[in-house]
Parts: structure tokens; C-alpha cells; sequence
């Protein structure tokens, strides 16, 4: 355990913003993992909130943009394969 204040701070913050992440990380994969396992005509039913997710987790630098556009396109690529 550090001895100098600032750093006191820092640990505390630090572990204050790993648990946002991990939070932040845990509901994108969860909805994720919910389009794709789902059946072919709900898939396409929850297709707007991962996109959204995935907007969220881009815009607040959990991932890059273009891994988000990259998966969204992979999810509504096998929505519709699907529906078909």
C-alpha cells in the first residue's frame, strides 16, 4: 500500500474505474452473446441494442470504432443469412 497520498488516490480511483470497465465490459458481451445464440427471428430483434452497446462501448474507448462497425456488420451479416 503506497505511503504518499496521491498515490492513496490514484489505487482508489483506479479500482473505482477497473470495476466500471469490467461492468461496462461484461454488458456488451452479454448482449452480444445474446444475438447470437437467439433464434433466427428474435436474432434480428435484438440486433438495435447490441448495435447500441457496441456504439456505447466505442464511444467510451472500451473498443475501437472499427472493431465495433466490424462487429456490427459480422452480427447483421448472420441475422439475415439466418432469416433466409
Amino acid at each position: 500500500m503506497p505511503n504518499i497520498k496521491s498515490a492513496v488516490k490514484r489505487v482508489k480511483v483506479a479500482e473505482i474505474k477497473n470495476a466500471a470497465n469490467k461492468a461496462k465490459r461484461s454488458t456488451l458481451r452479454t448482449a452480444l452473446k445474446k444475438v447470437s445464440t437467439a433464434k433466427p427471428e428474435d436474432a434480428k430483434a435484438m440486433l438495435p441494442q447490441a448495435n447500441k452497446a457496441l456504439d456505447q462501448a466505442a464511444a467510451d474507448g472500451q473498443i475501437h470504432k472499427n472493431k465495433a462497425a466490424r462487429t456490427k456488420s459480422r452480427l447483421a451479416k448472420r441475422a439475415n443469412a439466418a432469416k433466409a
